[in-house]
């Protein structure tokens, strides 16, 4: 038997937790609250996360699927980028898409803290698109919809808000948001300034701390300028 590879063992310290992800789950959300003035997931809504985070920690050991290497780092990366959205997209939201879905994060997070909207995944990879796909089925996500599909490939204005995590730099993805959403676009930074946009104005500008890291973040919620919320 041969020796698993750096990369092969760090992705062996992730594994499925069960109700002990709600104790982190719970602390990340106080961490938000404290830093945003705004009221988080009750914790019902936080234990329905739980079973998602298992999910990825099982297949992570089979599919990239996610860079995080331990349970605080799984945390930050699933809820917090989607607790932004879940505060501020309004009641009568309908359809958002995560372009570059990835592992979920966050779009099938907010599915589950937002089940009255509906979410399309948007990936190309079809590994992790069999994850979404899955999950989706597995967490009973009836609001869920796994497209294997590249950002170019959607129609103009198909969604009323977009939102893409670390897969555009800012400025490109405000601009492929602003063709595929009716509405509004999300961007996340870290330390960078928000992009600008003729017609979009800036909505929502929310920043944060990762709970456990530590690391700055900033979710900027765009909007056109003849929309209404």
């Amino acid at each position: 038997m041969g020796w698993a590879g750096v990369d092969d063992f760090a992705a062996m310290t992730l594994r499925p937790l069960g109700e002990a992800w709600i104790p982190l789950l719970l602390r990340a959300a106080d961490r938000w609250r404290a830093d945003t003035g705004l009221d988080g997931p009750d914790p019902d809504s936080l234990s329905k996360i739980a079973p998602l985070l298992d999910r990825v920690a099982t297949w992570t050991a089979r599919v990239d699927l996610t860079a995080a290497r331990d349970a605080e780092s799984l945390v930050e990366l699933y809820l917090l980028d989607a607790l932004p959205l879940s505060a501020f997209l309004s009641p009568d939201t309908t359809s958002v898409v995560d372009v570059g879905s990835g592992g979920g994060a966050p779009g099938l997070t907010l599915a589950l803290l937002r089940p009255a909207i509906h979410v399309t995944l948007v990936e190309p990879r079809a590994k992790r698109v069999a994850f979404l796909r899955t999950s989706a089925t597995e967490l009973d996500c009836a609001n869920v919809e796994v497209r294997r599909a590249r950002s170019e490939e959607l129609p103009p204005n198909a969604y009323q808000d977009a939102m893409s995590r670390a897969t555009f730099a800012p400025e490109q993805w405000l601009g492929e948001g602003a063709r595929i959403a009716s509405r509004g676009v999300w961007v996340f930074l870290a330390a960078a300034e928000p992009p600008e946009r003729p017609g979009f104005r800036v909505e929502h500008d929310v920043e944060y701390v990762l709970p456990f890291s530590g690391a700055p973040r900033r979710a900027v919620g765009f909007i056109r300028d003849d929309a209404t919320r």
